[in-house]
């Protein structure tokens, strides 16, 4: 069974001060992919920030709150997270298990942060992972621009030597097709 991961993608990510690489695109592709999620009785599952160690995204602040412009329907699951592993100490892996899913589709904020850790600690517990090429994002960083970040992991993850179990990097137009 697969499941849809949507990582951080919160207020405080998409601020006009903290400009993230094809929101809109990646906002969309979202949206799309669970809407099918969600008909074909897949789950859909929100990971949320909580920062408070860091003092920012303070749970029901307006940072914390997840996007808008996402489609959320009662029937998604939602997981809080304090650090950039969705699975550490959260309840995450138990709610994989209970619904028998061992594969994920990993989209979300952000690409060299939180996306990448939760991709090798999902292998490392032994999940098959799609990463959607195009349905992640990240901000512009010091030495390197949002676009070339984000070519760069997905490079890295097509790349890597996986555990037993699958990593595959696909855009989504490709995903739509083989989903179908």
């Amino acid at each position: 069974m697969k499941a849809l991961i949507i990582i951080d993608m919160q207020v405080g990510s998409f601020k006009h001060e903290t400009p993230r690489f094809d929101d809109s695109g990646v906002i969309d592709r979202i949206n799309k992919l669970s809407s099918y999620f969600r008909k074909t009785g897949k789950k859909v599952i929100f990971i949320q920030h909580d920062g408070t160690r860091e003092n920012s995204f303070l749970p029901h602040s307006s940072d914390w709150e997840i996007l808008p412009t996402l489609t959320k329907s009662p029937t998604d699951i939602t997981i809080g997270k304090t650090a950039n592993d969705s699975f550490y100490e959260t309840n995450l892996r138990k709610t994989l298990s209970e619904y028998s899913i061992t594969e994920l589709v990993v989209t979300g904020c952000a690409t060299d942060f939180c996306v990448d850790t939760t991709v090798k600690s999902a292998l490392s517990k032994y999940y098959d992972v799609i990463i959607v090429k195009d349905g992640h994002t990240t901000a512009n960083r010091p030495h390197m621009e949002a676009q070339q970040v984000i070519a760069y992991y997905n490079w890295l993850w097509e790349n890597m030597t996986p555990t037993k179990n699958k990593l595959k990097v696909i855009d989504f137009d490709q995903l739509m097709l083989e989903l179908q």
